[in-house]
């Protein structure tokens, strides 16, 4: 049994489980986009309130959208910076989550 990607005849992508059976290829499960999507939200959600950040998924997708990051680039160093503007009180309730020590230490839970 393995995973794979299947385009549909919309364009979508589905995720699929396949067995390999008599050297032919059998189709076990379709897990649609929608519930990759799915369980993407719930864990903002879990991932939310694990960080005390008082926020709907809903609510801080939203927030997220208006906040830009910056990339530089510094031609002499050969390199680009990153930089993420938080200017408003909204943006800042989110700002523990755009730290990257801060995933580190949620992965461990």
């Amino acid at each position: 049994m393995f995973i794979s990607r299947k385009k549909n005849r919309s364009g979508s992508t589905s995720v699929v489980v396949i067995s390999k059976v008599s050297g032919k290829l059998k189709y076990l499960k379709t897990i649609g986009i929608s519930f990759v999507a799915y369980k993407m939200y719930k864990e903002l959600d879990r991932v939310l309130n694990l960080s005390g950040i008082n926020l709907s998924a809903d609510k801080a997708l939203a927030i997220a959208k208006t906040i830009t990051t910056l990339k530089i680039k510094l031609p002499l160093q050969n390199k680009s910076i990153y930089h993420t503007l938080l200017l408003s009180k909204q943006h800042n309730q989110l700002k523990l989550l755009y730290n990257e020590k801060y995933w580190q230490s949620i992965e461990k839970i």
